[in-house]
């Protein structure tokens, strides 16, 4: 609800801090990112590589950690997902032959999983598709000015887990 939005007549709303002007084009400018974007950068995968937006981003964040290999628990932060989620694909891609689970030697309360060879030609053959469409949608149409206001308004909303901080 924005600032002219006109409050229910049954209850009583004289404490609630209605949205400015400003921070409503604010607001609908984040959730308009939030809800479109994704869709926009996941056709293409989908259409090319067969691969939703969740899927790339896992197997992305796995190749480029050390040793093509990470805990789930932290991948399932970087990909946006749940751990359950998560795992589901993760299944799908030792089935497929893309990557392996392990336990973490540093820690047995961690799984780890870690891609193979087969799964790294999948990554980086959709890699130039996943960037054409970011550039054509994320970061093209904006400055260098903008970019970098992006990252740091970005930094200011992120949500790390307490155990990945």
């Amino acid at each position: 609800m924005g600032n002219t939005a006109t409050p229910h007549p049954d209850k009583d709303t004289s404490e609630t801090e209605w949205l400015t002007a400003d921070e409503k084009e604010a607001w609908t400018g984040l959730v308009s990112l939030i809800l479109l974007l994704p869709g926009r950068l996941e056709s293409p995968l989908q259409q090319e590589a067969g691969l939703t937006l969740f899927e790339y981003l896992a197997l992305s964040h796995i190749s480029e950690a050390p040793r093509r290999r990470i805990r789930m628990s932290e991948l399932a932060y970087l990909a946006n997902g749940s751990l359950s989620r998560l795992s589901n694909v993760v299944k799908r891609f030792e089935q497929r032959g893309w990557a392996q689970r392990s336990p973490d030697p540093d820690d047995g309360r961690y799984t780890l999983v870690a891609l193979t060879d087969t799964g790294y030609e999948v990554v980086v053959e959709a890699a130039p598709i996943h960037l054409r469409t970011v550039r054509k949608f994320a970061l093209d149409p904006l400055s260098a000015t903008d970019r970098k206001a992006l990252a740091r308004i970005a930094a200011k909303l992120r949500v790390r887990p307490a155990d990945m901080e």
